[in-house]
């Protein structure tokens, strides 16, 4: 009989309206679970997020749920007695959080979580993800104390790796890769002639970020390059243009990615606008129906690339660049450099050329593979010492 081994998930959600941090979740289970499995173990999740209200995304028997907030990290039953249960502790971050961009709540949460592990001494991962960047020197200096203490941190690019390195040079540091490329789909059948063409519009860039001063400091005007885009897809008579949202979040209208393609499907009735998925499988089994996708969420966008789907990222920070760089995929239109109108462009460019994004995809599976199993060998590794197995 397999031992019993709990596995926290600090910064993963099972009830997020983003898409995205659902895909990272289940991503990690299974990666988690096969690592477990080959240490011999029976592994039992509990998920740590902030307070959400979207469906439960995970099916699973073996997942407990905790919520994140003031009251349950100060009581004495809350987070401080639920990490002693733990044997092991998977932080991911949210996937782009363990920075000092945000606002400084949300660094002290996301450092808090981890130091009470620590100083627990339960077994600590950083979770593939984005690390940085800092310029802060309180942050810099507190994040280079949990990642100095960690039994392992993964950069899920190359450019997070380079700033990891520069901010612990001694920490145990592995070049991974996005965990979302092994979440779970079913491509669906082929249903007619036409070319089906994505659009992944990102509520927060089509609103201007959250604050409406482009606080994102992209260069194309993204409102304009999407109504563009629209515009030259649905001129093809043999294209078929798909509104696909990826953030579900009604309570939070400057975010929300699906009140953004209502009002877009109602300016152009041609469009077909995809359904509020009920989880990031049922998104990626969605894109994996399409035949080019241009996203403005990277969880979108990786979705479709781990599906075989011509894809052009639209991004807003470097963890665009980072990950799609990292998989030698230069197929994107970058944060500064490149007008609208070249913007616009680059992208019909690219999808007259879509066949050659497919063997540029086909040639990164390597990457992605190689990246997958050196974050299951170690996290094997770990947990059979964790366990005392080793």
């Amino acid at each position: 009989m397999k031992r019993p081994f709990r596995i926290g998930l600090m910064w993963h959600s099972a009830r997020s309206g983003n898409l995205g941090v659902g895909a990272l979740t289940v991503g990690n289970m299974v990666l988690a679970s096969e690592a477990a499995e080959r240490a011999g173990l029976d592994p039992h999740f509990v998920v740590f997020s902030p307070r959400e209200t979207g469906a439960d995304c995970i099916d699973r028997p073996n997942v407990e749920t905790r919520t994140i907030d003031g009251r349950y990290m100060a009581a004495p039953g809350g987070y401080w007695h639920d990490v002693g249960t733990l044997d092991f502790a998977l932080d991911i971050g949210a996937g782009d959080s363990f920075t000092d961009i945000y606002r400084r709540k949300r660094f002290a949460y996301l450092w808090a979580t981890k130091a009470m592990a620590i100083w627990r001494g339960i077994p600590l991962v950083f979770s593939p993800q984005t690390i940085g960047p800092f310029s802060k020197a309180l942050e810099t200096r507190l994040a280079r104390w949990a990642i100095n203490r960690a039994a392992a941190v993964f950069a899920r690019d190359p450019l997070s790796l380079q700033a990891l390195r520069a901010l612990a040079p001694a920490a145990p540091a592995f070049q991974a890769i996005d965990v979302a490329f092994k979440l779970p789909f079913e491509r669906p059948p082929r249903q007619g002639t036409k070319v089906r063409v994505g659009l992944n519009v990102s509520g927060l860039l089509y609103n201007r970020g959250y604050t409406g001063g482009n606080e994102f400091g992209i260069d194309v005007d993204y409102r304009e390059l999407n109504r563009q885009l629209i515009a030259r897809f649905l001129a093809l008579p043999d294209v078929e243009v798909h509104l696909v949202p990826h953030v579900i979040a009604p309570g939070q209208p400057r975010d929300d990615d699906a009140a953004t393609a209502d009002a877009l499907a109602a300016e152009f009735p041609a469009l077909v606008r995809a359904p509020n998925f009920a989880g990031p499988s049922q998104a990626k089994s969605y894109i994996s129906g399409l035949d080019f996708l241009v996203g403005g969420r990277m969880h979108a966008t990786i979705a479709a690339y781990s599906t075989g789907v011509p894809v052009v990222p639209v991004s807003y920070s470097r963890k665009f660049e980072g990950l799609f760089g990292g998989l030698g995929y230069k197929w994107l239109v970058p944060v500064k450099g490149l007008s609208t109108d070249a913007a616009a462009d680059y992208v019909m460019d690219a999808f007259a050329r879509r066949d050659e994004l497919a063997v540029d995809i086909a040639a990164g599976k390597a990457v992605v593979d190689v990246g997958l199993e050196i974050y299951v060998a170690e996290l094997t590794r770990l947990f059979a010492l964790a366990a005392g197995k080793a």
